[in-house]
């Protein structure tokens, strides 16, 4: 009787937490009386935009708060309290009890440690075992993690491993003191679908083998309905929505979580019909937050009085008792979302085949290849040559948008640099409306040129000078591609703010006076200062929250619209590049393997990367049927030479032989669609 109360105990149970921090001699409370359980063998998701404070929840539960951050309340782990605890007690159960994995698995790695020496490390301290038992338990959980010859990655830096090895080494290292509770901050969000695919299958499968609790958070709410069986929406510092995934998933009922689902590209709709619902507004700083609803001044539904005088508590959903909300008008309120279909409405597609049918090509590319030299070793310099492109043949039609995609390393970010000028191709032709521009570095452009192409980056950060306004950078811009007097150049300025939906005066802040999405804004103003017939945009959202996000993808949407602006959007989303592409171009190692129309390349015949990047995108249905394809995260590095397929080595449909000692057979299909591959046309199809 006993074990089996133990048993149904929460692992976590947070009763009434309140998180402050000291700035400024003031104390800004940014978690505020919140409650959250996390049961044995539970995962639990916790999302919301930046600032939600879902970050600081898990910090706090670590006892990671710093010595300007206080909590309140009680963290219980396993029945004992962790915010009672002294240092020396909580240095005791972190990583033995509770770990956490974080986004950048690089800030918890040492550089100058080997993989082995930090995996050995976690046992000796906290299990106290001998150096040989604890090479057996890194070796062990290393292969745990489904990472292949342990013995040779124990001894690698973790600077000779890619992304996708790093975070799995970061995950063994959580999981070799088997605690009974794992956090996981963001572990996916930097990392390309194929990978993120690996991670999420690998965390499930920890999850079931130990059942250990999680409590995974994000940002992504696809990613969490693949792997959690809970999930808590964060606002402002508190919990607004909570219930079983499915439950929440298929009827959320508060208005923020309805519109963090409006806020995602849904498979089945496409930009020509169904423009993306951004959350309007921002969420308020902890020193301006109402003591009613935190959500009201952002909220249609809002009612004066009723959600903005008192304190609103959580109630259960009618029928769903493990279903809770907190908002006043729940019961008058329904439940809204849109669903995830293959079939959207057919004037989308109808209207992205004509626009893209009744452009001409504005940049065409062909055989061009780039090629880098990277040296190695101290003393004996060793050189190789590293292709990053090899014969790529590219026609981009004007006034539309073509999505390139890929992992990292496929050459995408290279190709945008070529087309820049930002780096010279080493063979081959690019026309810029006939002119050829391949040879032509950036420095050797006349001012025509430039405007005629501009670039925005997925960081504004590395692009904005912190030291210089808002105002000036862009004044700055527009003076040296357009040559005109300061005050037309002001007048400019104040156009293209308005033209990015930004107030006029924010053109004399500064960039850390600006939020993520702000900043982006001003990117994308910066890139319009000379009227450019072309726009190459290199992860512009990668990197925001999905408000931030939709507003920016609504952003391009129109001035594409507009201004009859072509659009090379480069990203590995394939959600967003679903949505906004009218032509797809699939790049593998350099190479263009899959090209044509959005709506074929996403629908059969699959080059076998596309279908396994298009299985790889995870669902908003929890425990979605669809075959998911996962690919070994360590593609065949650009510097080898191929004399087959580039993707042989990790294709799980390869036939034969001749995959690997011939190149493969361009086949063509309907629609300017078609791929490179020795799988017969018949045969190539999809999930």
């Amino acid at each position: 009787m006993a074990d089996a109360r133990a048993a149904s105990e929460p692992i976590l149970s947070i009763r009434d937490l309140s998180v402050s921090f000291r700035v400024a001699g003031r104390e800004l409370n940014v978690i505020t009386n919140q409650d959250l359980d996390v049961g044995p063998g539970e995962a639990v998701g916790l999302v919301g935009e930046s600032g939600s404070g879902k970050t600081t929840l898990a910090l706090a539960t670590m006892g990671f708060l710093g010595p300007t951050g206080r909590s309140r309340g009680r963290i219980l782990l396993e029945g004992g309290d962790l915010a009672t605890m002294s240092e020396r007690e909580l240095r005791a159960i972190r990583g033995r009890r509770v770990a956490m994995i974080y986004q950048d698995p690089m800030s918890s790695l040492n550089p100058l440690m080997t993989i082995g020496a930090q995996l050995m490390e976690v046992p000796i301290i906290h299990a106290g075992v001998g150096r040989n038992a604890a090479h057996e338990l890194a070796l062990g959980i290393l292969g745990e993690v489904d990472l292949p010859d342990p013995g040779w990655l124990m001894a690698r830096y973790p600077h000779q491993l890619s992304g996708g090895q790093q975070q799995r080494v970061v995950i063994a290292m959580a999981l070799i003191a088997r605690p009974a509770l794992l956090i996981m901050d963001e572990p996916t969000t930097a990392l390309d679908v194929t990978v993120e695919a690996g991670v999420l299958n690998l965390v499930k499968a920890l999850r079931q083998r130990h059942g250990m609790a999680i409590l995974f958070i994000s940002h992504n709410l696809r990613t969490v309905a693949q792997v959690c069986d809970r999930v808590a929406v964060m606002y402002a510092g508190e919990i607004v929505e909570e219930g079983p995934i499915r439950t929440v998933f298929k009827g959320p009922r508060h208005p923020y979580t309805i519109g963090l689902f409006d806020c995602l590209p849904t498979v089945g709709w496409r930009k020509d019909t169904a423009p993306l619902r951004p959350i309007p507004g921002q969420a308020p700083p902890p020193m301006e937050r109402a003591p009613a609803c935190r959500f009201s001044n952002r909220c249609k539904h809002a009612v004066p009085e009723l959600c903005t005088r008192d304190p609103i508590p959580m109630r259960v959903v009618e029928g769903a008792t493990k279903h809770r909300v907190k908002c006043a008008r729940l019961d008058d309120l329904p439940s809204r979302r849109r669903v995830e279909t293959d079939e959207g409405p057919e004037a989308s597609e109808v209207a992205g085949a004509a626009r893209l049918d009744a452009s001409q090509p504005v940049l065409r590319l062909r055989g061009v290849d780039k090629r880098y030299s990277q040296e190695r070793g101290l003393f004996a310099r060793i050189s190789r040559t590293v292709t990053a492109m090899r014969a790529v043949d590219l026609d981009v039609r004007r006034s539309a948008t073509l999505a390139i995609v890929g992992e990292s390393g496929s050459g995408k970010s290279t190709l945008a640099r070529v087309v820049c000028g930002l780096a010279l191709a080493d063979a081959g032709s690019i026309e810029l409306d006939g002119a050829e521009i391949g040879g032509v570095g950036l420095d050797r452009r006349s001012a025509a040129m430039k405007r005629q192409l501009q670039m925005v980056f997925q960081n504004p950060d590395s692009t904005l000078n912190p030291s210089h306004s808002v105002g000036y950078a862009l004044e700055r811009t527009v003076r040296r591609l357009e040559n005109v007097p300061r005050e037309a150049a002001r007048e400019r300025v104040r156009h293209m703010l308005e033209i990015v939906r930004l107030p006029a005066d924010h053109g004399g802040r500064y960039p850390d006076q600006l939020s993520g999405g702000q900043k982006q804004r001003v990117a994308i103003a910066r890139s319009l200062a000379g009227n450019p017939e072309i726009i190459i945009a290199d992860e512009p959202v990668s990197a925001l929250d999905v408000s931030v996000q939709a507003a920016i993808i609504n952003l391009l949407n129109e001035l594409q619209d507009q201004y009859a602006t072509t659009l090379i959007f480069i990203s590995h989303d394939l959600s967003v590049v679903r949505y906004l592409a009218d032509s797809v171009a699939v790049m593998y190692l350099g190479r263009i393997v899959e090209f044509g129309p959005a709506e074929s390349v996403f629908r059969p015949p699959f080059h076998p990367y596309t279908e396994a990047l298009l299985s790889a995108v995870p669902s908003l249905t929890p425990d979605a049927g669809s075959r998911r394809i996962v690919l070994d995260d360590t593609p065949t590095g650009s510097g080898a030479p191929h004399r087959g397929c580039p993707f042989a080595p990790r294709c799980t449909r390869k036939i034969g032989a001749v995959c690997d000692s011939e190149p493969p057979p361009r086949r063509d299909f309907e629609e300017a669609h078609y791929l490179t591959c020795h799988i017969p046309s018949r045969d190539l199809g999809g999930p």
